[in-house]
């Protein structure tokens, strides 16, 4: 069984941090489950406006509303802006060229409707962007 909002909200602050979720993702986490009705009664609008209102939250963007409705509303459209790997990664399967947001967006106009299928598509395809230089460390800030 899931934990309750309220139950979410009783998690202390050192217990996200072991688990590496930094105060800023924490802090934002606890700012929605303080909304947690608000934020159910969003399942029943379209996903457009639902990601509207998400965004009112401070710390959530239009990366995490992108990423929510498409999971939430199973929106076909919704791309994830903003997301660190997603428009070179795009770009490279669709021009054999990286790209920006921007260039991402152009890129999958045509497929307005049904971007986010598009993006899916491209995952399941087994396409893997060139990789430059070396991997980049991940730092373990939790206290062993």
């Amino acid at each position: 069984m899931q934990p309750t909002p309220e139950q979410w909200l009783r998690i202390p602050s050192w217990e996200w941090h072991k688990a590496g979720v930094g105060p800023q993702r924490s802090a934002t986490v606890m700012r929605a489950l303080r909304s947690a009705v608000a934020l159910e009664r969003l399942a029943a609008l379209p996903a457009t406006e639902a990601s509207a209102k998400l965004q009112t939250i401070p710390g959530i963007g239009v990366w995490t509303a992108a990423e929510v409705v498409q999971r939430t509303h199973g929106c076909p459209d919704s791309i994830a802006v903003g997301d660190y790997h997603l428009a070179a990664y795009v770009g490279a399967a669709l021009t054999g060229r990286r790209t920006d947001d921007a260039g991402m967006l152009r890129l999958l106009a045509p497929w307005t409707g049904h971007r986010q299928r598009v993006v899916r598509m491209i995952g399941l395809s087994g396409f893997r962007k060139p990789t430059f230089g070396p991997r980049m460390t991940i730092q373990d800030h939790r206290g062993h």
